[in-house]
Formats: structure tokens, C-alpha cells, sequence
């Protein structure tokens, strides 16, 4: 009778203890994320983003049932409530109601509607990303606003042409990122709420009073990215470059590193390493860039200058004109005026603002447009690159931390011998061996 009330009472003090333990379960939570790269868990920048978000997200999916996609979303959306209990998840089959799903703007099975304090975002593309860059333009309030200069042959902010930026400023319209047109020949001076201005690529000279007030947007702290290609000359905005303290190198940016990376034309700069600075930090994309021009500072000024793009030390800059049919002999020449590399080509500028708050002002200076053009924009890293650079001069410095989660491609080479060596092990020795292990377990179950 002891002994049998002795089991019973070990039974109930186990059944006590995990009961206490599925209770404490609920009130403490211990993760471990295993996975290469850290894909299953959130990256420090969207919990500093989480942290901004002050009130209940409330997140919307219109995802069909009967497949793994709102399983999956589930888990992906848990991640962030991990860290912010209030968000909630409610999904919505689209075909119920297919009236309600138009008037939503859903056009993709699964896509996200985000509602935070009466604003809200779509994201049709779930992953963490694109999440917290939604997140983020919602705990900023208002649609930033990125004025491009247009009316003297720019790149197309909205174009659908190679050469045009219409691809990429698209992506940034997605994030709450409000891009507009500024024509200095219907307005006199940068409008008031303006955070960045884009000069992309010019093709012909710009009136006096257009360079003008952009000397004075900079000199007043406003925020520029001027996209300078080679081979166009100064275009009348010399006053600018003053204004910066740089210049553009004469010439072409030529690259004999391409070579061993299998690029035909040594006018296409790949860059896999970065000078050490804020957009740079962490990336460990490749870029391609195809026609740039070299760039130089010329005076200190108040200006804080640091590159943030490189050439190799077998680039050098061409003076000489380049005919694509022999790009293969040119070769270097100092006699010629040709400057030997490394060379940057990609600067960030940074100076107290001489406005009220003295807030940083940000200036970037790249010598090259066609990387961001809908040609380009798909090669490489360029996209994440560019996207960095938007993220800097509009100051969500937070953002340019959000790694994108990929898993690591790790291919498995064979050489012919190792490749026999699988076959024998795994086709004809391990089912002998199991073969022979069966052999001898029945041989010793007759024996007894």
C-alpha cells in the first residue's frame, strides 16, 4: 500500500511540475534562432523602430485559407509581437468580398494592410525589410518629400525608359516616400517641406537662376544627391561644386579589376568593398556601375567629406575618348592626362545646418546615374545600395541597418572521385552492412 501510494504521489508532483512549468512558459519566453544569418529572428534595427511605435498596429492580411500562406504569415507577424504584444493579425478571404478587396487597393493574394493611428500603408511583399520600412514611414507621420529636378533632359522620376529612375523611386513611393517634380522654370526656389532634392544626370546646361536656387536650398541646409555622369562637362553648375567643395574629374572611370570578373567593357566599375562610413556599414553587396566619372574634393570648407565609393587600384580615369569597338588596347597614359586610380567616385557631405535647430545637413555625390536606372536597377546590389542612400539623406539612419534575410547559397562541389565515393558508401556498403546486421540479430534470436 506504501509503494503504491508513493507512485501515485511521484505521478501528481510531475503532473504539479509541468503544469508550473507550461505556466511559467506564458510569462517567460527564451528564444534561440539557429538559423544561418539569424533569418528567424528580428534584426536590432526593427526593434529600434518597434520601440518608436507608441499605441496598438493593427495589421490586416487578405490571404485565401486553405494554404500554408496565413500559417506562414502567422509566424513571420509573431516575430514582431514578441516585442510589441500590441499588434494584432486578422486575415480576410479577398474572394468573399472581392468589392472590399479592390476598394482596399489589394491587387496580390496575402498582401498587408498596416493601420497606425489612422495611417495606413499597403505591403504587398512580406518580409522584414519591407515591414519595418513600413512600419518606420508610419511612426514618421507624413509622406516625406523628394523633389526631382526636371526640364533639362534628368532622369524620369516616373519613366519607364532604361535610362529612366522610375523602377527604384517606385519602390520608394511603397515606403510612404512622396517623390514630385521641380521645374526651376515654373518655380523660382526649392519649395518649403522639401527633404531632399535629386539631380539626376542633366543633359543640357541649366538656366542661371536654376543653379542659383540650388546653391541656396545647399547653403540654407537643405538635403541634395547629385547623380553627375561623365562626359557632360560642368553643365553651368560649377557654382555648385564650389558650394560643395568637389569636382568632377575630367574623363572616364576605367577599371582593369573587371577583367577578372568577367566584364567585357573596362568601363563597368564593380565595387565589392566600401570605404567605412554610414551607408556603407554592413553592406556586403556587389554594385555595378557602367559609365562613372572620378571625383575629388577641392577645399575643406565647413563640409565633413568621406567616400563611400571606390575604384580599384588598377582603375585609372581615361581622357581619351573610348570607341566601344576597341576597348580592349586602352591602356594607361600620364603623359596623357590620365589619373591613376583608386579613385572615388561616391562622397557623403555632411555640416551642422546654418538654419534654426542645427540640425546635420547630408549631401551625397555620386558620379554615375545609370545604376539606379531601370536598366541597372536589378543588378547587383544596386537597388539595396541606392535604397541606403535615400534612408541616409532623409535621416532614418535606423533603416539602413535592416539586413535583408536570405539564406546563404552553399553549393556542394563533387570531383568524379568523390562522387564514386557517395555511390559505394551509400548504394553498396551501408545495405550490406544492414544486410549483415539483420543477419546477425536473427542468427542470435534462433540461438536462444
Amino acid at each position: 500500500m506504501r509503494a503504491w501510494f508513493r507512485g501515485w504521489l511521484v505521478i501528481l508532483a510531475l503532473v504539479i511540475a509541468a503544469g508550473a512549468l507550461g505556466y511559467l512558459s506564458t510569462r517567460q519566453v527564451w528564444t534561440a534562432d539557429w538559423s544561418n544569418g539569424q533569418r528567424a529572428s528580428l534584426s536590432q534595427a526593427s526593434r529600434a523602430v518597434l520601440a518608436r511605435l507608441h499605441g496598438p498596429v493593427k495589421i490586416t492580411s487578405y490571404a485565401r485559407p486553405g494554404n500554408d500562406q496565413r500559417r506562414q504569415i502567422t509566424a513571420f507577424i509573431a516575430r514582431y509581437q514578441r516585442f510589441k504584444p500590441d499588434i494584432t493579425l486578422n486575415f480576410v478571404d479577398p474572394s468573399l468580398d472581392p468589392a472590399a478587396t479592390r476598394a482596399a487597393g489589394i491587387t496580390v493574394n496575402g498582401e498587408l494592410v498596416i493601420d497606425y493611428q489612422g495611417r495606413q500603408r499597403l505591403l504587398p511583399q512580406i518580409d522584414e525589410r519591407h515591414l519595418t520600412n513600413a512600419l518606420e514611414s508610419l511612426a514618421r507621420g507624413g509622406a516625406r518629400i523628394v523633389a526631382f529636378v526636371t526640364g533639362d533632359g534628368e532622369r524620369g522620376a516616373s519613366g519607364q525608359q532604361p535610362a529612366d529612375l522610375g523602377n527604384f523611386v517606385g519602390q520608394l513611393e511603397k515606403r510612404g516616400i512622396r517623390a514630385v517634380p521641380l521645374n526651376f522654370a515654373q518655380v523660382p526656389q526649392v519649395p518649403q517641406g522639401t527633404s531632399v532634392v535629386v539631380l539626376a544626370s542633366p543633359l543640357t546646361a541649366l538656366p542661371t537662376g536654376a543653379v542659383q536656387a540650388l546653391v541656396t536650398y545647399v547653403r540654407d541646409g537643405g538635403n541634395l544627391l547629385w547623380l553627375a555622369d561623365p562626359g557632360s562637362g560642368d553643365l553651368g553648375l560649377a557654382s555648385l561644386a564650389d558650394t560643395l567643395g568637389i569636382q568632377k574629374l575630367p574623363g572616364v572611370l576605367v577599371d582593369g579589376q573587371g577583367t577578372a570578373l568577367g566584364l567585357s567593357d573596362p568601363r563597368l566599375v564593380a565595387v565589392a568593398l566600401y570605404p567605412p562610413q554610414a551607408i556603407t556599414q554592413g553592406f556586403k553587396l556587389s554594385t555595378l556601375f557602367p559609365q562613372v566619372a572620378a571625383l575629388a574634393q577641392t577645399s575643406m570648407g565647413s563640409w565633413k567629406v568621406s567616400p563611400i565609393l571606390r575604384s580599384s587600384a588598377q582603375s585609372w580615369s581615361e581622357r581619351e575618348p573610348i570607341d566601344d569597338t576597341h576597348t580592349s588596347t586602352i591602356r594607361y597614359d600620364a603623359d596623357q592626362g590620365d589619373t591613376k586610380g583608386p579613385l572615388n567616385f561616391g562622397l557623403a557631405l555632411t555640416r551642422l545646418s546654418p538654419g534654426p535647430g542645427h540640425r546635420q545637413q547630408r549631401v551625397v555625390v555620386i558620379g554615375d546615374g545609370d545604376f539606379l536606372s531601370n536598366a541597372f536597377l536589378g543588378k547587383g546590389g544596386n537597388r539595396a545600395f541606392g535604397e541606403r542612400v535615400f534612408n541616409w539623406l532623409l535621416g532614418d539612419d535606423v533603416l539602413i541597418g535592416v539586413p535583408p534575410r536570405q539564406a546563404a547559397s552553399v553549393p556542394l562541389a563533387l570531383t568524379q572521385g568523390g562522387l564514386n565515393l557517395f555511390t559505394i558508401v551509400f548504394l553498396v556498403a551501408l545495405p550490406i552492412l544492414l544486410a549483415l546486421i539483420g543477419l546477425i540479430l536473427g542468427w542470435r534470436r534462433r540461438r536462444h
